[in-house]
């Protein structure tokens, strides 16, 4: 029985780790990570490690899949075989080459062949033992009877090596060959000469570190006398192996990878105008917006990039507005308002999750922190209960986390995010003009969103709303999932009527809830859904709280207060909240340094040069610029996004930056001499300030671009339903075919969905301009 845990790597750059699974052959880690993928890679991999004590970590397995073949795997689970780590198939990165044929005759007047090599540069070679290699290059002619080998010099502390140096190959052809003029190779001999060039790292005193190869054929030459390219590095002989390996077990695994090729904002003007546009459209269902919900119903995904788009533009709040009444119409008793997986309840989740993260981070983490640390054991469960579990101890330790969970929601109305309480006062204007003659419908038609979809949601799986940082063990889950049950219980009370505890099939939390007292929780709640979905404006208690967005442990620079010391680089735990920029000697101890948020002046990545150090970024504020190096480029992005995002509105932000260190009495991007000089680099543009989410809008239309174009059969097929019920006046013989659609008004309908059409085809050409343009700028040897 092992300890074990797993990773998630880009290429060999660990980007995620798991908590440890502790004396199990067949561990269940249930955990998900949500990333952007910052910069180029060839693999996506997955490590299983035995967890070890007094030596480092055992290897166990691995998962790699490349990246062209992530889309075969997207959005299904598959098992894996584990396959076995191999130092020799650990690479990344590419190297730059150009290959020459040369003709030269010789001092008795006879003609030879030269090969002339010249290896340019390196990219992205990964880390050796956490810090930039020492890389050099050996480059080798290979052949049936020969095997020429020539080195680089070393290029110490850095990941992409500038070489630039050039090799000569005298190349035998055969005593038959007579040309004296348009020198060639042979057919021959282009079938079995090639280039290798190796990249390792220099070892010293130890041995070197193999870092990737890659092949190029002499024959690349036969009609072209110069090459040039890139080549991705590939494990040593392209990673053959003909000898059996043990089974090392599997790996379950669920990816989804989207890649989006992103044109100019110009080319989604119509899309966009068209999408915004949906709001006004009358009926609702006749609008873009509704059309692609309506095509794209079983993809929960696809109403996503809607949601961010309007809300982008503030345009949310009347769509989900109309769609709500859209539903609350076919909706034939108060007591199912809102229970469907329809397109406004998917609206309506998708918001919550992106405006509400701050609000659950103020109202719940701290609370889940205590349940989660403590563990408590909260089993009232007879059956499930262990030996020497008392089970009203258990009932006492559960009642006293709901109630702070509970509290900590009732009391939480200040801090809700005013778009929410627009949403949630649309919804009940609507419920209550539905239903008049029901005085609880007011209150389900909030509580089913806030509690049900949202509080309990997250109290169940406080990892997937980033409020803890793993998946909880099995009895912290247990925990949380009766809490969660209590709160959508005591969550519906205010708007259920009295005596609705029998309909519980728990005998023990029928038992339980018995415990609340039932008159002073219908009040609270009630309280609490009058207070988010009122009208009025609300106005601040008292001091604003302090939200932390992000923390985590990163390597920084001294910043040289002292005279006396070594500007070296230290751990430290990094923490951004709303109010502050503050680094400590470890998480939990008190602040090193506070850099208030409105001290910020611009945030921007440091070239790796400065420090010989990959994943850096720099924060200039008012003092000193602080120097830090993040664990990965996944962490290194999100620092640099976040700190971006809250200090975008400081005044005197910075318009230049230096892109490397001020140092030896000068700076290494320009060598300006004073350290006061203004920046040589423009700073990379902001967002305006009025924008309060950070949302990608041609990202977004994109994406529903491409899924217009991915459902277009569906598309096809609404079109013709709204062509058969115009002719015909109503639904004839093919009724089952789109009886799914909602088509309120045909006509309208049709015109908006040749609108799709025609602009989606416009985008398709311009996609397909920009893809030849591509593919003849840029020019890989390898793939």
């Amino acid at each position: 029985m092992r300890d074990c845990f797993c990773t998630v790597s880009l290429d060999q750059e660990e980007v995620f780790r798991t908590k440890v699974f502790e004396k199990s052959l067949s561990p269940f880690y249930g955990e998900d990570f949500y990333f952007e993928i910052p910069r180029p890679f060839q693999y996506l991999s997955f490590y299983v490690y035995a967890k070890s004590v007094f030596q480092r970590d055992l290897p166990v397995g691995k998962v790699a899949i490349r990246k062209d073949d992530l889309c075969k795997f997207s959005g299904k689970e598959h098992w894996f075989s584990l396959q076995p780590v191999d130092p020799n198939s650990e690479v990344q990165g590419k190297v730059h080459l150009e290959m020459k044929l040369n003709e030269l005759i010789t001092d008795n007047g006879s003609v030879c062949q030269q090969l002339v090599v010249r290896i340019i540069e390196c990219q992205g070679l990964p880390l050796v033992n956490g810090q930039s290699c020492d890389a050099y290059a050996t480059v080798s002619l290979i052949g049936p009877a020969r095997s020429d080998q020539k080195k680089t010099k070393v290029k110490k502390k850095t990941s992409n090596p500038q070489f630039e140096e050039t090799f000569y190959f005298e190349v035998t052809r055969s005593s038959s060959y007579t040309k004296k003029s348009q020198f060639q190779v042979e057919e021959e001999d282009i079938e079995k000469l090639e280039i290798k060039v190796d990249l390792w790292n220099n070892g010293n005193l130890v041995q070197d570190v193999f870092l990737g190869e890659t092949r190029v054929s002499v024959k690349i030459l036969r009609n072209d006398s110069s090459h040039r390219a890139w080549y991705l590095l590939q494990p040593k002989d392209n990673g053959n192996k003909t000898s059996k390996t043990d089974d090392l077990g599997s790996l379950r695994l669920n990816v989804t990878y989207t890649e989006d090729n992103v044109l100019p904002s110009i080319y989604y003007i119509s899309l966009r105008d068209l999408l915004l546009k949906s709001p006004d459209v009358k009926p609702i269902s006749a609008s873009a917006a509704h059309i692609l919900g309506d095509i794209c119903r079983e993809r929960y995904e696809a109403v996503l990039p809607v949601v961010r788009l309007l809300l982008h533009h503030n345009r949310l709040v009347p769509f989900v507005s109309a769609i709500a009444a859209l539903e609350l119409e076919q909706t034939q008793e108060a007591n199912t308002i809102f229970r469907g997986n329809s397109l406004a309840t998917r609206c309506i989740d998708d918001t919550m999750k992106i405006v509400g993260k701050s609000y659950l981070t103020v109202t719940l983490k701290p609370v889940l922190d205590e349940i989660c640390d403590s563990n408590k054991t909260c089993e009232i469960d007879p059956v499930r209960l262990k030996e020497g579990d008392n089970v009203e101890v258990n009932k006492e330790n559960l009642h006293q986390y709901v109630q702070k969970v509970f509290n900590s929601i009732i009391q939480s109305s200040m801090s809700c995010p005013t778009l929410m309480c627009d949403v949630f006062n649309s919804l009940r204007q609507l419920a209550t003009k539905r239903f008049p003659d029901d005085p609880h419908v007011q209150y389900s038609a909030v509580s089913s969103f806030v509690f049900l979809r949202f509080f309990a949601v997250a109290v169940l799986s406080p990892h997937s709303f980033h409020l803890r940082a793993h998946h909880p063990d099995a009895d912290v889950s247990r925990t949380l999932t009766l809490i969660s049950k209590t709160i959508q219980t005591l969550g519906s009370w205010g708007s259920l009527s009295k005596n609705k505890l029998s309909s519980f099939k728990e005998s023990y939390m029928y038992d339980f809830f018995k415990s609340f007292q039932e008159e002073k929780c219908i009040e609270e709640v009630k309280k609490f859904l009058d207070e988010i979905s009122s009208n009025e404006s609300k106005e601040s208690s008292g001091v604003e709280e302090s939200v932390v967005h992000k923390e985590g442990e990163v390597h920084k620079r001294a910043q040289g207060r002292k005279r006396i010391g070594k500007k070296n680089f230290k751990k430290r735990w990094l923490r951004l909240s709303t109010r502050e920029l503050s680094y400590h000697k470890a998480k939990g101890k008190d602040a090193l340094c506070i850099i208030p948020i409105k001290n910020i002046l611009a945030v921007e990545k440091l070239e790796e040069s400065a420090f010989n150090r990959k994943n850096m970024f720099q924060v200039i504020h008012t003092e000193k610029p602080l120097y830090v190096q993040a664990n990965n480029c996944v962490e290194a992005n999100e620092w640099i996004e976040i700190l971006s995002r809250v200090s975008r509105c400081n005044q005197g932000r910075l318009n230049s930056y230096h892109p490397s260190a001020y140092l030896c009495g000068n700076w290494l991007c320009c060598k300006a001499t004073s350290e006061t000089q203004p920046g040589c680099k423009p700073c990379t543009a902001t967002m305006p300030a009025n924008i309060q989410l950070d949302i990608d809008c041609d990202r977004e239309i994109e994406r529903i671009f491409s899924l217009f174009v991915s459902n277009a059969h569906k598309l096809q097929k609404l079109e013709e339903a709204c062509a058969s019920i115009a002719v015909y006046q109503g639904p004839q013989k093919e009724q089952e075919d789109y009886s799914h659609f909602t088509i309120q008004d045909p006509r309208v309908t049709f015109k908006t969905i040749n609108q799709i059409r025609d602009i989606s085809e416009q985008l398709r050409e311009h996609h397909e301009k920009f893809q030849k343009k591509r593919s003849t700028s840029a020019k890989y040897g390898s793939e």
